[in-house]
Parts: C-alpha cells; sequence; structure tokens
C-alpha cells in the first residue's frame, strides 16, 4: 500500500527474548544464502569438469539439492522476520483494532500449531534416519541425517519465530499485522 514501507522488519523492542530470537533469525537467514552460493559455486564447478574437462561428476548434483533445500528450511525463520512471504491485508485492513488482534492472534495460533506438528514429524524422520545410518542410493552416498537435519531445525527456527512474532503483539511491541489502528 502507498505510504507503507516495503521492508518491515519484526519489531524487538528492548525485549531479550526477541532480541535472541531474531538474532537467530539473522544467522539462519545467512547461513541460508551461504548455502546457496555453495550451490551456486559447485554447480559453476560442475560445469566446468562436465563441459571443459569433459569429465563426469559424482557428488555435485545430490549436493546442490541438499544445499537447495536446507536453504529454504533454514531460511524460513529469516523470511518470516522480514515479513517476506506473500501478505493479502484486505481483511485485517477492513476490521477494527480488537477484530484485527482476534484475527492476528488466531492466524499466528494455527500457524504456531501447524509448524509445530511439521517439527515433531521432520524431528521423528530425521532420527530414524541417524538411528538406521541411511545413505542415499548414489555413488556419493551420503549419510541422510545430515541433510535431512535442516527439516527439524529450520522448522524449530520457524516455530521460534513465529512465537516471537505472537509475543511481540501481546506485549504491544508491534501492532497486529503492521497495520495502524485507524
Amino acid at each position: 500500500m502507498a505510504g507503507q514501507s516495503m521492508a518491515r522488519i519484526a519489531q524487538t523492542g528492548n525485549n531479550p527474548f526477541l532480541r535472541f530470537v531474531a538474532a537467530l533469525s539473522t544467522l539462519a537467514g545467512w547461513c541460508s544464502a551461504a548455502m546457496i552460493v555453495a550451490a551456486v559455486a559447485i554447480t559453476c564447478q560442475m560445469i566446468f569438469i562436465r563441459f571443459v574437462l569433459n569429465g563426469s561428476t559424482v557428488w555435485q548434483t545430490e549436493a546442490v539439492v541438499y544445499l537447495a533445500i536446507g536453504a529454504t528450511l533454514i531460511g524460513l525463520p529469516y523470511v518470516q522476520r522480514l515479513r517476506g512471504h506473500v501478505n493479502v491485508d484486505l481483511i485485517p485492513i477492513a476490521l477494527g483494532r480488537k477484530a484485527r488482534f482476534t484475527l492476528a492472534m488466531f492466524t499466528l495460533s494455527m500457524s504456531i500449531m501447524m509448524v509445530a506438528i511439521m517439527l515433531w514429524y521432520s524431528y521423528e524422520f530425521w532420527h530414524l534416519t541417524w538411528e538406521r545410518n541411511w545413505r542415499s542410493d548414489t555413488v556419493w552416498g551420503v549419510r541422510l541425517w545430515i541433510p535431512y537435519l535442516a527439516l527439524p531445525v529450520g522448522f524449530a527456527l520457524f516455530l521460534l519465530q513465529l512465537i516471537a512474532d505472537m509475543v511481540a503483539i501481546v506485549l504491544k511491541i508491534e501492532k497486529p499485522f503492521g497495520l495502524e489502528d485507524a
């Protein structure tokens, strides 16, 4: 909307919990960016090996896939902190202050519940791969618990950021949906 800043970052105030979660989310964002850079570098190396040296690659494609997926999952809390997800605010704009607060609490509660379920099942899946020492069916044979660790870590950090968002609204550090009262 006109007049609103497009780069709205989650507010932390002087709250130590919110500042800690913001720091974790920012660190996750940097790790995610590093994974993307590594995936691009590995892709360039793979292209050089295949087309310049006419050689074969063993691990590069699999590594790039795991890095891209890991970057997506580890980057979730950072995108949430920056409010980078697609946002349709027609309903919150039309609501009054109390209804907007109620809607924010409802949507955050549902999001927290869904991400908590995803965290539970992703941890269970990761633990199974670790316990049974599963390996990929490729020549590289990577131990799958290593790339699959991005699942519970990403969802745990995302859950923490969602909880921090709810705390910020409850403590009135941030407005529901970032909208000022009409």
